[in-house]
């Protein structure tokens, strides 16, 4: 089925750019953490690969594709060294690479999706895997990193919730026998959309109903 909906060198070179921004993520964190050339790779290929190889891994996609694709490995090393090299003009355009993370972001929640379906899950859980492969890297990135991953915390722009989108609309479509081309990259689009709209207009998930914590309220 995901054959059938890219040309498979059109879906090679779309997932290849969004590994790569999702590396550019990861390696801009490390060098925040001030990690050396070694931790800036590390962090780079987790972020890029973690949430696909997860999926992989769950529905028995073995060996995963991470690991029988060159490129996908070699990626995350092309944006190890752009940001080891050129981190500060690499923050500076952090805006663009952002939109291009949201790309990533709609395009890999829905082959997620799909994905996951191919082999034999149901909807629900392929649109789980959908959002795993989707935030799954950034999640073991903050791990990493000593961080508070971003999904869980109040105050950044909504993350999951343009994926989970994403990935419902992908399992709607296979449900009514409506996935192709046009519906799958609608779908993609939809949580792209969202994703940068959130950024936009700092839109947040809504905490605990009349909640009375005592923690301070910095996101920590």
């Amino acid at each position: 089925m995901l054959q059938e909906l890219f040309n498979p060198s059109v879906q090679h070179a779309l997932d290849l750019a969004g590994i790569f921004v999702f590396a550019i993520s990861g390696a801009l964190l490390a060098v925040r953490k001030n990690f050396d050339v070694f931790g800036i790779a590390v962090l780079a290929e987790v972020t890029a690969l973690g949430g696909g190889l997860f999926r992989d891994l769950v529905i028995g996609a073995v060996p995963p594709a991470a690991f029988t694709d060159l490129g996908y490995f070699l990626m995350p090393l092309v944006a190890t060294a752009l940001v080891f090299f050129l981190h500060p003009e690499v923050e500076r355009i952090q805006t663009g690479v952002n939109v291009f993370d949201a790309a990533g972001l709609g395009l890999f929640c829905v082959t997620g999706t799909v994905k996951a379906y191919e082999y034999g899950l149901g909807l629900t859980s392929s649109a789980v895997l959908g959002l795993a492969t989707a935030v799954g890297g950034g999640v073991l990135r903050d791990v990493l990193a000593n961080e508070v991953p971003s999904l869980l915390r109040w105050d950044r722009d909504l993350y999951a919730v343009p994926a989970i989108v994403g990935a419902t609309i992908a399992v709607l479509c296979i449900r009514f026998d409506t996935l192709n081309a046009f519906t799958s990259g609608l779908a993609a689009i939809t949580a792209f959309s969202l994703r940068l709209l959130a950024m936009r207009y700092h839109w947040r998930a809504p905490r605990a109903w009349n909640r009375r914590s005592a923690t301070a309220d910095d996101g920590q």
